[in-house]
């Protein structure tokens, strides 16, 4: 567990709801954005590591954890609005970003609404880059979804859970990372408004072919945003090809796998995570990217005419959401 001497919770008000967030540290400022049905708890391995040299803001996302959890807007660009937000309302700009799975790609969609806020952009086994995605997360597309999820996190289920994961301590069996921290966001759904969120972020960027959300037709906007790609060589969740065809789109992007960890590199192996984000931010300069140098970008493209298409030939349609 993170230093409470360090690491703080708070909460604030925003536009009615509350945002909890973890804080502590001085020096630049780093956000850390966790993954569906998750919490900022996530990044307990290195988060007071982090906060060693960085003020670092680690958020419950709006549905999940301490949060509030309204019948409210729970897409990509809904939740890059509150993250905006928190960081408007703590006077934060040119952040380091760091977005783990659902946080990577609302980690994107912010720099592609609010550029001037952000410095640095750190993509974990990050949502948003591709298709591909594991079984249960589209399962939970299907129409049967809300009741299965209800029944199986009920208090019986739950209770009946902890015996199982008593009796594997007791014989000394550890489950891998990604199996145990998918395990407790499931979990956390018992409660109704906690489900309510996951399902509808579920509905909002994914179904049965996998993830609905892109931001690939948006990397030629990010202009010379220092990019770091992190990734679980054993990811079962979101496919490490992924992290391949980014650094293809962004020759400028570095790209890191990690050997050994699934899609949770920050729990598998903290201290070379803290590692690569340490080195990178040793190698770079904060971005100078802006609404305006933004919009240069759009004018050219549009004088130019060029359409963006997919692998098949087909015009790629707009997939992530302002």
């Amino acid at each position: 567990m993170a230093d409470d001497a360090l690491v703080q919770n708070r909460e604030i008000t925003l536009t009615g709801n509350t945002v909890a967030y973890r804080h502590g540290g001085k020096g630049q400022p780093m956000v850390l954005l966790h993954g569906i049905a998750s919490n900022a708890q996530t990044w307990d391995p290195v988060i007071e590591r982090f906060a060693r040299t960085h003020e670092v803001i680690a958020p419950d996302l709006i549905g999940h954890g301490r949060s509030s959890k309204p019948a409210g807007d729970y897409s990509i660009g809904g939740y890059a609005t509150v993250v905006r937000d928190l960081l408007m309302a703590l006077d934060l700009e040119r952040v380091t970003l760091v977005g783990h799975s659902l946080g990577g790609g609302i980690a994107m969609q912010l720099l592609y609404q609010s550029p001037e806020l952000i410095g640095r952009l750190i993509l974990v086994d990050s949502g948003g880059l591709g298709k591909g995605l594991g079984a249960p997360l589209r399962a939970a597309s299907l129409p049967g979804a809300p009741l299965f999820i209800r029944a199986a996190t009920s208090l019986p289920m739950q209770a009946a859970g902890h015996a199982v994961h008593k009796l594997l301590d007791a014989a000394h069996i550890d489950l891998p990372t990604d199996v145990e921290e998918g395990l407790d966001g499931f979990a956390s759904l018992h409660d109704r408004a906690a489900r309510r969120a996951f399902l509808n972020t579920v509905h909002a960027s994914t179904g049965l072919g996998g993830q609905r959300v892109s931001a690939v037709d948006k990397f030629h906007l990010m202009g010379d945003t220092p990019m770091l790609v992190i990734w679980g060589d054993r990811d079962t969740i979101i496919p490490v090809d992924h992290a391949y065809e980014a650094q293809r789109l962004v020759p400028h992007m570095e790209l890191a796998i990690v050997p050994n960890a699934g899609h949770f590199p920050h729990v598998d192996d903290p201290d070379r995570f803290v590692a690569l984000i340490e080195e990178f931010e040793d190698a770079t300069q904060p971005s100078h990217l802006t609404l305006d140098l933004m919009g240069e970008l759009l004018r050219d493209e549009a004088l130019d005419g060029t359409p963006v298409h997919d692998e098949d030939g087909d015009e790629e349609p707009e997939l992530l959401p302002s």
